[in-house]
């Protein structure tokens, strides 16, 4: 699902005068923390870009363990000692408690790892009702930018550039994280196609170096509800990007967002 797209300043794939052509459509909206947002005239989409990056593996089957050799370090999931433990793994339906832990399959002795999304036909002890992190390029929203106005929800298309490395990634906004988190906290699998290598929830090891570019397409998730494949999130989010004028158009709005 990793591509590469030709950045605005190589001229060697865009002649000059078309470079000189392109205008940023978008304005500035307002800032969140360290990062400008810009939106454009019809509301359809927002941009803004960061240096800040957080691997999060939650969804996947194998993300949590009671003997933590999960994919990442259950005290993150707020295990054994927190009380908001419930908000990210699945509770056992016999012992409240306790975290649900997989009775059977490839991942037995696993617990259920939860995304803010999730796929509402399936049961809560299904693993694959969740948005699997090491499948599925997915963005976490902090709790406080989630919550404003104007931000989306929910199951929302967007598209990531990597301003350094030139990978482009389609994702969904798939999970809503602490409420004064940064922006930038992203799945596994979108990590790896921004160019991360090997990447490790457990110490941030392995992410994509570089400033991340994020689209974001507030409410597209009405036309595109979820559940989606990766490969409908990637051609959803091409249609969306070319809407607004595609990549040329959005990497000339790059230098607004430097600070």
């Amino acid at each position: 699902m990793n591509r590469t797209v030709a950045m605005l300043t190589l001229n060697l794939m865009l002649p000059s005068a078309l470079v000189a052509a392109v205008e940023c459509e978008f304005t500035h909206w307002q800032n969140y923390k360290n990062e400008k947002l810009l939106i454009n005239e019809s509301k359809s989409a927002f941009i803004f870009a960061t240096q800040h990056k957080a691997i999060d593996a939650d969804g996947a089957p194998n993300a949590y363990h009671p003997e933590n050799i999960g994919l990442d370090n259950y005290l993150n999931a707020g295990y054994p000692d927190s009380d908001w433990w419930p908000s990210v793994l699945v509770e056992d339906p016999n012992h409240p408690n306790k975290p649900y832990v997989q009775p059977d399959g490839e991942f037995k002795g696993y617990f259920i790892s939860k995304t803010s999304l999730f796929d509402k036909q399936k049961s809560k002890l299904d693993p694959s009702r969740y948005v699997d992190a090491t499948h599925f390029p997915y963005l976490v929203y902090p709790g406080k930018f989630y919550s404003k106005k104007g931000t989306g929800r929910l199951g929302d298309i967007g598209i990531a550039i990597n301003l350094e490395t030139n990978d482009i990634q389609s994702f969904v906004v798939a999970d809503v994280g602490p409420s004064n988190a940064s922006l930038g906290e992203m799945s596994m699998a979108l990590a790896e196609g921004l160019g991360g290598k090997n990447v490790n929830p457990r110490n941030g090891a392995g992410a994509p170096r570089g400033k991340i570019l994020y689209v974001l397409f507030p409410y597209s998730s009405k036309q595109h509800p979820w559940p989606l494949t990766t490969e409908q999130i990637e051609q959803i989010g091409d249609e969306l990007l070319e809407s607004i004028g595609g990549q040329e158009q959005t990497l000339s709005c790059s230098t607004l967002l430097e600070k």
